[in-house]
């Protein structure tokens, strides 16, 4: 095999975000087989730090919007400089830049990201179109799907690699579900029903109102909503759990960088989503950690979790079958531990982080031995 130079481009910086995260240890993993990795982000200390303790280099720019020319003309200098092999870009502004380098003299296989199941709209269709696009990567098959069918994009040219977990990192041996309880208040004694996303579309409104019929079957039941987008946000959360009787018995949180421990800390772990979603991340982490879980049957939820194996499925917006499926993994104590056990050997076998490098790996040769038999794109 010969060794490539890799970019993984993410206009992101923040580690508590799911992309980031996705595209740091996909740079990390590529580097540790042999390849030359360069992580192209907007400027951050932290991402700097980290790229430099796992031999990835670390290149800043502006990555403002869209049309942001002048990183668009950056970029391309240095991938002509760098003889890059492969971009692969997780996010729209850092597809328009790279897109856009390929018109200022830069050539290289081109690969996008693609983790929402929205419709695409005519830009970004016309952008995932693109003959300068060489492949594009689903985070599943229904996202695959409409892409296809929204983005008019040519089935071939339309793949899927499954996101993956980073099993060391969420290894429940390592974990301290005590201190993120203790830090939060939640009693030891406490059920605790974890929900991770505070977009509306998340499903948290829906998850908030479940939990009177769960208490009410499991009294020592605490319902923990984590990722607020906002301090207002999450005082009105808390203050919404207080108009509906649930006073000391729900936890709002922002983003936490700590998410091994604070899944470890939940005894079912929710996810409600209603739109968007691909696969949702913090679903299949609590399946690593070992946790029950309950998802709606929406975008890639069922590629993930078997209704009845790995975990419950119910539909989405349906407050009351969401109640009924949290109460009864809370009260069978024997289903739950079989969904978990099932669940965890599930993420192992097919939703490892190594497994998605491996996987890419074998995309980026393929794109890059394509990309050197043709010449560069005149056309758009």
């Amino acid at each position: 095999m010969e060794p490539l130079t890799i970019v993984q481009m993410l206009e992101k910086i923040d580690f508590s975000t799911g992309s980031v995260v996705q595209m740091f240890e996909a740079a990390t993993g590529l580097a540790s087989r042999g390849h030359t990795v360069l992580a192209v982000t907007r400027p951050n200390r932290e991402m700097a730090q980290r790229c430099a303790e796992v031999k990835v280099e670390h290149v800043s720019l502006p990555l403002r919007h869209e049309f942001d020319v002048l990183s668009a003309h950056r970029f391309a200098h240095l991938a002509r400089d760098r003889k890059v092999d492969v971009v692969h870009v997780h996010k729209g502004i850092s597809h328009a830049v790279a897109w856009g380098a390929t018109f200022l003299g830069a050539h290289y296989g081109l690969v996008v990201n693609r983790g929402v199941s929205f419709p695409m709209d005519f830009l970004s269709g016309w952008k995932y179109r693109s003959r300068r696009v060489s492949r594009i990567v689903c985070v599943a098959e229904s996202v695959r799907r409409v892409v296809i069918a929204t983005g008019r994009v040519p089935a071939h040219k339309v793949g899927v690699i499954y996101a993956g977990v980073d099993l060391e990192r969420f290894d429940p041996a390592r974990t301290h579900p005590e201190v993120v309880r203790a830090e939060l208040g939640i009693p030891a004694e406490a059920s605790v029903v974890g929900h991770v996303g505070m977009r509306d579309w998340k499903g948290w409104k829906e998850v908030l109102t479940a939990f009177p019929a769960i208490r009410a079957d499991h009294p020592r039941s605490h319902l923990l909503l984590v990722a607020c987008r906002s301090e207002a946000q999450r005082e009105g959360v808390l203050e919404l759990a207080r108009e509906m009787g649930l006073t000391g018995a729900v936890t709002a949180t922002m983003e936490r960088r700590d998410m091994p421990d604070v899944l470890a800390a939940c005894d079912v772990v929710v996810d409600a989503s209603w739109a968007g979603t691909g696969i949702t991340g913090t679903i299949r982490e609590a399946m690593a950690l070992g946790k029950p879980v309950v998802a709606t049957a929406v975008a890639g939820n069922p590629e993930l979790v078997e209704d009845g194996v790995s975990g419950i499925m119910v539909p989405p917006r349906d407050v009351p079958i969401l109640a009924a499926a949290v109460s009864r993994i809370l009260r069978d104590s024997e289903l739950a531990a079989r969904l978990a056990a099932s669940g965890q050997e599930r993420v192992r076998q097919e939703f490892s982080a190594a497994a998605r490098v491996a996987r890419l790996e074998a995309l980026y040769l393929r794109v890059a031995h394509e990309t050197r038999q043709k010449p560069p794109r005149r056309h758009w």
